[in-house]
């Protein structure tokens, strides 16, 4: 019996130790941004909407199992019927993980700045506050892939507007991740 014990604590201890997430995870995919600017300035007439097709990558930093640090960069060109135009969101922050098996949600809040040129709200590039909150799911495909069908964000921009200089934005997110680094 005291042989059987130590041989299931064994075999416990490499079963977890499969399931330990790997340390880094690089993602890279594809963003669908819509930016609602509320303008009371001649670039922009106003309540108009943007949307905005790009990507973002993000590298990430597993401190346990279930809190990592992360940091994001994006860029995408976003066009509505009188302006288009470009934004670069740079934003850091924590991610809460919620691993179950070959399923990781995530739940994450980043703080950053967006970068704007003319036409999102403003004339000439500017940078200005940014910050997400939101939530996704990873499905780990093999030890070092994993697919992320969906990532769900609040999307808030402080862009100059000539109103309240806020916009509530809406940010959608899919593409891949490449786990590595042993714990």
């Amino acid at each position: 019996m005291v042989v059987a014990f130590f041989v299931a604590i064994a075999a416990a201890a490499q079963i977890r130790a499969q399931e330990t997430p790997l340390k880094f995870e690089l993602y890279g995919g594809y963003d669908y941004v819509r930016i609602n600017v509320n303008a009371s300035n001649i670039i922009q007439p106003p309540s108009q909407s943007f949307n905005g097709n790009g990507g973002s990558g993000q590298f990430v930093y597993n401190i346990t199992d279930r809190i990592g640090i992360l940091g994001d960069l994006g860029g995408f060109w976003a066009t509505n019927a009188y302006n288009q135009g470009a934004a670069l969101p740079y934003l850091f922050g924590p991610r809460l993980n919620f691993r179950h098996g070959r399923l990781t949600p995530f739940a994450q809040l980043l703080v950053g700045g967006v970068a704007t040129s003319s036409g999102i709200g403003t004339s000439g590039w500017q940078n200005n506050f940014a910050m997400t909150a939101g939530g996704g799911i990873d499905i780990r495909v093999s030890e070092h892939f994993s697919l992320r069908p969906m990532q769900a964000e609040y999307f808030l921009t402080k862009i100059p507007d000539g109103l309240n200089n806020r916009q509530d934005n809406f940010r959608f997110s899919a593409g891949v991740s490449l786990l590595f680094g042993r714990r």
